[in-house]
């Protein structure tokens, strides 16, 4: 346990550089503090003390602003950066080495059973305020941009941003060039566009007949 403790603390001294000492990590941060708590959570919960997993569980959530289902499987070196509003759902798998961010949820869509609630591989990061909703897969080396909202599989080593998320790199390689966490495409705008030009194409065939019916 105590080996466990100190692997925690140098994942979130190595990925956070506000964090200062130790003890600062150690008792005011409650990434650190809610999977810990998930831990004896999920013990309970494994060994089908259902009623206490769940009461440490929201015990948890009311201290550090982050709900952990304590069914949830959550791999080595997992860090919640600040962490208020962060969600993950009873049937998450989450791998080693995983990061996120406030706001983020790991959740269900509500028309599945069984498998309801994401698989996240190893060395992912999922920016805050994003969603990854349902049975699907985000593969090992991916990042999540702030914001998306995740409803189908993200193959590994890719960047996913926007609503809903798409790859727009992949290995290192541009998928999508026109897509970047700032300026997505505004659907309505592109539609408005789009009759815009046709209203112009009619002006023009109008205009046109007009002028052949005053040759006539």
């Amino acid at each position: 346990m105590f080996k466990q403790l100190k692997e925690d603390i140098a994942c979130v001294k190595s990925r956070d550089p506000a964090a200062r000492s130790v003890f600062e990590i150690l008792f005011l941060y409650p990434g650190l503090k809610a999977i810990r708590m998930h831990r004896k959570a999920y013990w309970f919960y494994n060994h089908g003390f259902y009623f206490i997993a769940r009461w440490i569980s929201q015990r948890a959530s009311r201290r550090t602003g982050i709900e952990i289902h304590p069914a949830a499987q959550i791999g080595k070196r997992f860090f919640i950066d600040h962490g208020t509003g962060v969600v993950i759902g009873e049937t998450t798998i989450i791998g080693d080495d995983v990061t996120l961010y406030q706001g983020v949820t790991l959740g269900g869509t509500g028309k599945d059973t069984g498998k309801r609630h994401p698989t996240i591989g190893n060395n992912v990061m999922i920016g805050s305020g994003a969603k990854v909703l349902g049975p699907i897969t985000i593969g090992d080396n991916c990042r999540v941009g702030a914001g998306a909202v995740v409803v189908t599989d993200i193959p590994e080593n890719s960047t996913a941003i926007g609503i809903p998320a798409r790859a727009v790199r992949r290995d290192g390689v541009r998928v999508f060039d026109y897509l970047d966490q700032i300026h997505i495409p505004d659907p309505i705008a592109i539609e408005i566009s789009r009759i815009d030009s046709e209203i112009d194409e009619l002006k023009k065939s109008l205009e046109s007949k007009e002028k052949s019916d005053e040759n006539i």
